[in-house]
């Protein structure tokens, strides 16, 4: 199998950089100096985010073995984008938080481009699967 090329590669690392920088200015502060106990899902949400920043740091030293983190990413914001908001925006009752969390989610429009998908087929699409006994 063909290597990445190392353009590809700080390609990965750009975006996983981006998701260290840009979760750790929004989600860590509040989840190291919480002051007052979570609502249920707003904890899990915020827990969950600091995760993926902290494992995102993994993608600047592993950015190929760390794929299967963007496509995560990539997976739950596209059926967030398709399940959530589309059928409120499509009945027109979309409102400020909604709004605000399909902004975020469509800024992972970049991810596909970046997501080596010949890479990602050779890998985890053809290639025999790992023994289960």
């Amino acid at each position: 199998m063909n290597e990445l090329s190392l353009f590809r590669l700080y390609l990965l690392r750009a975006l996983y950089l981006l998701v260290v920088v840009g979760l750790g200015i929004v989600v860590w502060p509040g989840v190291i100096h919480r002051e007052q106990p979570w609502e249920l899902m707003e904890g899990v949400v915020a827990c969950m985010l600091a995760a993926f920043s902290a494992l995102s740091i993994l993608g600047l030293r592993y950015p190929v073995q760390m794929l299967p983190l963007l496509l995560w990413e990539l997976g739950w914001k596209s059926i967030w984008l398709l399940v959530v908001a589309l059928p409120l925006w499509q009945a027109g009752q979309m409102d400020a938080a909604t709004w605000a969390t399909a902004s975020a989610c469509l800024m992972g429009v970049i991810i596909p481009f970046i997501i080596p998908w010949r890479h990602v087929w050779a890998h985890y699409g053809v290639k025999r699967a790992e023994r289960w006994r």
